[in-house]
């Protein structure tokens, strides 16, 4: 069992103060947040089994499962008293028992000619597929103007590395504290779904070594999907763009995620993306 579960149960457990599970407060306290005897005691189990758990060792005893797991009961209950909210409680299930596979050299993830031909279809649509680890897989030529995907090498074509990396993300994402938290907690899910993957593993050394914001924010330990919401982007040929976002998850490929953005029709930035698109036009076919 991976150190990652018992980071993310202390990383939880300290954000509740005990008057908030009714419990005293009063006495010196060593570490911010509830014990781990607290945790116990709320959530039904021994304090014993709970220190093995987030230490690692495997707990023992009729509340594992029959496949060697921690059972559902116990991790719900622990989800309740650390007051975890749904992604953070399928986060728990998942990093509580990840599923091993190989660790060979992972195989090149390939968009269907289907999907492709969907998201270039969507011509007044920004749009755009994320995979594994947030790697940009394709898009469309309006999602390219506005990203620049296509001018990246292959490489970089990464949402976590942009935003940490790139030194223009600052101007290009003029919310960029809060793009930078989401990429990370995205990333995070990504990490516990697929604990063996090396490339996961390359990446955030990469990232914790270069990038300070990201070593803090990656030791918060906070999982938040982006299935939908608002950026802004301050584009240096169309200005500032005002992007809500829609996700839908590839039906064949469950790792794979197309993202389209969808401003209001009539819009300021609808009529600002009308623009940019001739300008991509333009500027690819030279007429």
């Amino acid at each position: 069992m991976d150190g990652e579960l018992g980071d993310f149960l202390r990383s939880r457990r300290a954000r509740i103060q005990p008057e908030e599970v009714g419990l005293p407060s009063h006495g010196r306290r060593r570490v911010p947040g509830l014990r781990r005897e607290e945790v116990a005691q709320l959530a039904g189990v021994s304090v014993d089994y709970y220190i093995r758990l987030e230490q690692g060792r495997g707990p023992g005893g009729p509340s594992r499962t029959k496949s060697g797991g921690v059972s559902d009961a116990v991790l719900d209950a622990i989800a309740r008293v650390l007051r975890l909210d749904e992604t953070e409680h399928a986060y728990l299930l998942t990093v509580a028992r990840p599923q091993r596979k190989g660790t060979g050299r992972p195989s090149r993830p390939r968009i269907r000619p289907g999907v492709q031909l969907l998201l270039d279809g969507m011509e007044r649509t920004p749009a755009f597929v994320l995979g594994r680890r947030m790697d940009v897989l394709a898009w469309n030529t309006l999602g390219d103007a506005v990203n620049g995907f296509s001018a990246l090498a292959p490489a970089e074509r990464n949402i976590p590395r942009q935003v940490f990396l790139d030194a223009a993300a600052g101007d290009f994402y003029p919310d960029w504290a809060a793009v930078a938290a989401q990429a990370v907690a995205n990333l995070r899910i990504d990490a516990g779904r697929h604990p063996d993957d090396p490339l996961m593993a390359a990446l955030v050394g990469e990232l914790s070594v270069k990038s300070t914001d990201f070593r803090r924010l990656w030791a918060d330990h906070e999982v938040k999907e982006c299935a939908y919401g608002m950026k802004r982007i301050q584009h240096p040929v169309a200005g500032l763009l005002t992007l809500p976002y829609e996700t839908l998850t590839v039906p064949t490929d469950p790792d794979q995620t197309i993202v389209a953005y969808t401003p209001e029709p009539g819009s300021e930035t609808a009529e600002r993306l009308t623009l940019l698109g001739s300008w991509a036009t333009t500027a690819r076919t030279g007429k």
